[in-house]
């Protein structure tokens, strides 16, 4: 798949679902009845490299439990919208707070309820083992899966290539 760059130069700001991106799709329930989930470590280096960059980063996810909360929080995410399962609401409201428009945003999703963000967004991604409606709509599927550095593989297409880029 070839990657429009015309599009990814335009990007300010990577947004992100939670399960099936930055985690493997799994939740573990622990002894105290809390979610686990398992996130990677490289997804938060090439957040942190995003962020030193110059991007915004956002999350929007249906999710809502103390472990998403707690990584947001220490990955720096400047917005973060969760408890969303119709997500357009939230993007709307992102786009007001941040002053970005669609085509300076990036939206990486796996699943159906992604769709109608990745079909407004200017650069839409998805990992490999996203359901085929969503393949589909995507400029862009990583070549890592979700929870296992989806993210930071986006996140180096975004910086070698992007508005931010010292080769732009």
């Amino acid at each position: 798949m070839s990657i429009d760059l015309e599009k990814v130069k335009k990007i300010k700001m990577v947004v992100m679902d939670v399960d099936g991106i930055l985690t493997d799709t799994r939740i573990i329930l622990d002894s105290s009845l809390g979610w686990k989930r398992f996130f990677s470590v490289r997804d938060g280096i090439g957040i942190n490299h995003l962020r030193r960059a110059g991007y915004k980063t956002a999350v929007i996810t249906g999710s809502h439990s103390e472990d998403v909360q707690r990584r947001m929080q220490h990955l720096k995410i400047d917005y973060f919208y969760e408890n969303q399962f119709d997500k357009g609401p939230a993007y709307e409201e992102l786009k007001q707070q941040s002053g970005f428009s669609d085509e300076e945003i990036c939206y990486i999703g796996d699943d159906v309820y992604d769709i109608p963000l990745l079909r407004q967004v200017g650069f839409s991604a998805t990992v490999p083992e996203a359901v085929e409606e969503v393949i589909n709509e995507c400029d862009y599927i990583t070549n890592r899966g979700g929870g296992y550095g989806a993210v930071r593989d986006l996140c180096q297409i975004i910086l070698n290539n992007g508005h931010f880029s010292e080769r732009s």
